[in-house]
């Protein structure tokens, strides 16, 4: 039974395109099978979020990272009466617009794009979504409903000015409501990101041995857990007993986070999905207490994985690669692929081109991007093609 501020598939404002509905699927239910068929989202099996795809099989990729983030949130949307399958849907489709090479990558081409609107990876997401999946009959992109499409673009919280480039070329023709909170649903999916990422890269940064078991046993929130494990399980195998404390860890949070929704709905005591979306503040958050010790954890992530020499080697290099693949395409658009040469041809001005471009390397694989630049931007002896003689 949904809650009565729930967003209900009965009452969706629809696709931009109107379709025969389903006679045995929801819209919501629609919309995640049809993010989850998308080439993109496949191609999230081979882009990273800390390291680079090929440093080790254990790493979180962006798939499994959707994958996860997916699970919390049906867990917290059901525990909260929401619709399950929007909040689904979101949430594997909140990672699309991301670059190769995770935040690095994104930067880069950020950096690159500056002349032309510069990149933003939700604004991406919608532009992957709504153009760029060109596989159905009857329009581009996917076709998703209003409530997923708005989930995808404000999950985050209302979109300030500038909006981006690719969020306003769409929203300019289906109006997102880009000023108002999103759905109760998005909100849940952008959380349980949140939660996904501080529990994955302290896994991630153990397994790559960035800092040790007994410093993260001293963070806040952790070091409970850990002593916890220890009274319940005296001499507990090292692999275990910090699988055990990071799960715990993951409890708090998910706990925190359907505590403080389930205290704000009750004062706020929403009738409708849009009583949510006009509350003027986020519904779903963590408590401050929960939010200020994620600070320090987040700070002791930044300084000790993030920021490491071996990951800031890696970022220098990735970003050279997205830093000549861009002006090299630029000069030689002949060499995107065939199924892009008819954008190609059809620009006008470098503005345009650049967005294709851009569209082009956002959309590649840690790997492809790898084996591209070799390819495009080395000689047969390792060095740089694009290097003045």
């Amino acid at each position: 039974m949904h809650a009565t501020f729930a967003s209900d598939p009965m009452t969706s404002r629809g696709r931009l395109v109107t379709e025969e509905e389903s006679s045995f699927r929801s819209c919501f239910q629609r919309d995640r099978d049809r993010i989850i068929h998308a080439s993109a989202f496949r191609r999230l099996k081979h882009k990273t979020q800390v390291f680079v795809e090929h440093e080790g099989d254990y790493y979180r990729t962006r798939l499994t990272h959707s994958i996860e983030v997916a699970q919390v949130a049906r867990t917290i949307s059901g525990t909260l009466g929401l619709n399950a399958e929007l909040t689904e849907a979101v949430a594997l489709a909140h990672d699309l617009g991301h670059t190769p090479f995770g935040h690095t990558g994104e930067d880069a081409l950020h950096a690159l794009m500056q002349p032309y609107g510069g990149f933003d990876h939700n604004a991406q997401a919608i532009r992957i979504v709504t153009n760029l999946e060109r596989h159905y009959a009857d329009f581009d992109g996917l076709n998703l409903t209003w409530e997923t499409l708005e989930g995808i673009a404000k999950h985050n919280g209302p979109v300030p000015a500038p909006i981006p480039w690719a969020l306003e070329d769409y929203n300019q023709r289906h109006d997102l409501e880009l000023e108002t909170y999103a759905s109760a649903e998005a909100q849940v999916a952008a959380i349980a990101d949140d939660v996904a990422y501080n529990h994955h890269d302290l896994h991630d940064g153990l397994r790559a041995e960035l800092f040790s078991t007994d410093e993260l046993a001293e963070l806040p929130i952790l070091a409970q857990n850990f002593a916890e494990v220890d009274r319940l399980y005296p001499g507990l195998n090292y692999y275990r007993r910090r699988h055990e404390a990071l799960r715990r860890f993951f409890g708090v949070l998910v706990e925190d986070v359907i505590t403080v929704a389930q205290n704000r709905l009750a004062a706020l005591n929403p009738q409708s999905a849009m009583d949510v979306r006009h509350a003027g503040h986020a519904i779903v958050q963590f408590s401050d207490a929960i939010f200020a010790d994620l600070k320090v954890i987040r700070q002791f992530l930044f300084e000790r994985m993030y920021r490491a020499p071996s990951v800031v080697v890696m970022r220098a290099e990735v970003t050279d690669v997205v830093t000549d693949l861009f002006p090299y395409f630029m000069e030689h658009p002949d060499q995107l692929p065939k199924q892009w040469r008819k954008d190609v041809d059809e620009v006008d001005g470098e503005t345009a081109l650049a967005r294709i471009v851009s569209d082009y390397i956002a959309g590649m694989t840690d790997r492809f991007a790898l084996q591209e630049h070799a390819r495009l931007c080395r000689s047969d002896d390792g060095t740089d093609r694009r290097a003045p003689l």
